[in-house]
């Protein structure tokens, strides 16, 4: 059974099989700002529950924030609140491994002109972060700084697009195989094409790849992503296209949609729009 005690603020219940108190009339929009990270509606003055994706999303805005540019988004007592509601709510944000605070830590030792790492062991520890989906060393949402009013996000390889890049030589090649087979072997001994196929496949593989990077999209990497100023997807390429020189180390594309010029890293597939004059 439960007895319930009504007071000017909440109704409080308490519950004799569980032991414990509970709110009983708590509204789901409701926000208690000292018991959880809440912010103010700028027009009616309320407090404003936040879901679990967007406290998340302030508290991986506010890191990188200061790590990266050493702006403070939120000031102490408002972090450590964000903090610790995270924590009770089970979020993993809070608990930073090594390789990640290592990351920042790297960052920001380059933004100062201090690198602590080499660019060969920053980029295997950016991939390594990426392959293992921590959410530190890429934003797949775009964000804008209002002071310098640059946004950002993080693009992705485009691993099915790039592996269509090897298909024509590939097609030619096994075409070439099957035919030269039939006419050396077809005189001798019958074989199935699937089999005369799988046998030629290592050939044709390494074949086309030799070729498509050595003639046709030679150093070919493809990234997509959304733009960083409105959300339309952008696809880039990086790399030469039959000898013609194509973007090596930084791309600079025009969004389709809002025209707004992209500039993307090809060592990180960072995007960012220029800074506002």
């Amino acid at each position: 059974s439960a007895t319930t005690v009504t007071s000017a603020r909440k109704e409080i219940g308490y519950d004799e099989q569980a032991g414990r108190f509970f709110e009983t009339n708590i509204d789901p929009e409701d926000c208690i700002p000292d018991e959880e990270y809440c912010i103010v509606d700028k027009e009616t003055g309320n407090y404003i529950r936040l879901t679990l994706e967007e406290k998340e999303r302030i508290f991986m805005d506010a890191l990188q924030s200061y790590y990266v540019s050493g702006r403070q988004l939120l000031n102490d007592a408002e972090f450590d609140m964000l903090k610790e509601d995270l924590a009770w709510q089970g979020s993993s944000l809070v608990n930073m491994n090594r390789q990640e605070t290592k990351y920042l830590a790297a960052v920001q030792a380059y933004l100062k002109g201090e690198p602590i790492v080499s660019d060969e062991e920053f980029d295997a520890l950016k991939t390594e972060l990426m392959e293992s989906k921590s959410a530190f060393a890429s934003s797949k949402e775009p964000k804008c700084y209002i002071d310098s009013g640059i946004c950002t996000v993080t693009f992705e390889d485009d691993k099915f697009r790039n592996n269509l890049l090897y298909l024509p030589a590939g097609a030619i090649l096994g075409i070439l195989w099957l035919g030269l087979g039939f006419e050396v072997l077809g005189p001798l001994v019958r074989l199935n094409p699937l089999i005369l196929a799988a046998l030629g496949s290592p050939l044709v593989i390494n074949g086309s790849k030799y070729i498509t990077d050595t003639f046709i999209f030679q150093d070919n990497q493809i990234g997509y992503g959304p733009c960083p100023s409105c959300g339309t997807e952008m696809r880039i390429y990086f790399g030469n296209i039959l000898g013609v020189e194509g973007f090596s180390d930084v791309s600079t594309t025009k969004c389709r949609k809002c025209k707004e010029d992209v500039q993307v890293q090809r060592r990180t597939l960072r995007a960012s729009t220029l800074p506002k004059a």
